[in-house]
């Protein structure tokens, strides 16, 4: 696994990416830099599970999505190398805030990451 970040100063945002070895995102995280809000942290299994159990719409609202190209593929991006550490701590923390925001049950915007029955997703057959 490799572990990195990348800023786009067009929006202020730092992304974090988890690649596994063929350069596939596995787990990203974007943080608003101005206050460090967290915009996403998703995982690349928690969606696919989402989009078995046909719960995708609610995992995408709440986490996000993963970016779909191998690190390889992209273009302009000036990468900093994190350690495990370095990123599990964003990603905690991200998810931790992610999770207890309120939920507006009548905004189905995907910019709505209220918080969500996210064991449901993780654990239904």
């Amino acid at each position: 696994m490799k572990w990195l970040r990348c800023y786009w100063d067009e929006e202020d945002i730092w992304f974090y990416f988890e690649l596994d070895p063929d350069g596939q995102v596995i787990r990203q995280v974007a943080l608003q830099e101005s206050e460090r809000t967290p915009l996403n942290a998703a995982a690349l299994d928690e969606w696919q599970r989402a989009e078995e159990i046909g719960r995708l719409a609610e995992y995408e609202a709440e986490y996000g999505l993963t970016a779909e190209l191998p690190f390889q593929q992209w273009e302009g991006h000036d990468p900093e190398w994190l350690s495990a550490d370095e990123f599990e701590g964003v990603w905690t923390t991200a998810r931790q805030q992610i999770t207890a925001r309120p939920t507006d049950p009548f905004d189905v915007s995907p910019t709505n990451h209220g918080h969500r029955d996210t064991d449901a997703v993780s654990e239904r057959d």
